[in-house]
């Protein structure tokens, strides 16, 4: 079930080994520094560990496109500072050697995922989701803001074939389950261009 997201978690790993020390307190993504940015995004790890402590009572969440319609910020009232926030935290938990908390992080979701089956987890908003259906957002997550941080780190990286397949479908159904599919299709088979800063999330 995980071998995606397995394959995800690796190769960010990988990406953290690789950004320049130099570089953490250098321009990221919006307001995140590229540590808050690379801490952000290691903790699509940590809530894999988190939520498989908790047990959901019911399933809310039926697909990973509906987790992203459901689980936003503004559909949970959530403040975007403090989403923010917890990214610029989360960059200063990784601590002197980011590359070597990563993969910490990345054991221990990996093992806490091995070890898990597919139990109903609780996630933000108190909705209840399947692991399988989780571990697809976050491989998303961890692809989309992995070349984030390659693109501002000026480092060679890109998600595995795997990941990037998974991700780009998952976009797909987003974007179809949000009311733009058609929009998306018409681009990406060059026949209109998206609007600026057009996004699925």
């Amino acid at each position: 079930m995980s071998t995606v997201f397995d394959s995800a978690a690796n190769s960010f790993v990988e990406l953290v080994g690789k950004v320049p020390a130099a570089a953490l307190d250098g321009p990221g993504l919006g307001e995140w520094d590229l540590r808050a940015l690379v801490g952000h995004t290691s903790r699509s790890l940590i809530t894999v560990s988190t939520y498989l402590q908790t047990t959901a009572e019911r399933e809310d969440v039926t697909s990973a496109a509906d987790y992203y319609l459901r689980v936003t910020p503004a559909a949970l009232g959530i403040d975007p500072a403090a989403v923010a926030e917890r990214g610029r935290q989360a960059g200063r938990d990784l601590g002197e050697d980011p590359a070597a908390t990563v993969t910490t992080l990345a054991a221990r979701a990996l093992a806490d995922v091995d070890a898990a089956g597919d139990p109903l987890i609780v996630v933000i908003g108190g909705l209840g989701i399947r692991l399988r259906t989780y571990l697809p957002t976050r491989t998303f997550e961890l692809a989309v803001h992995g070349m984030d941080i390659a693109r501002a780190a000026g480092v060679d990286w890109a998600p595995p074939p795997a990941v990037l397949s998974d991700a780009l479908r998952l976009a797909a159904d987003v974007a179809v389950a949000s009311g733009a599919g058609a929009e998306v299709l018409l681009a990406l088979t060059g026949r209109a261009a998206l609007p600026p800063s057009f996004s699925i999330v």
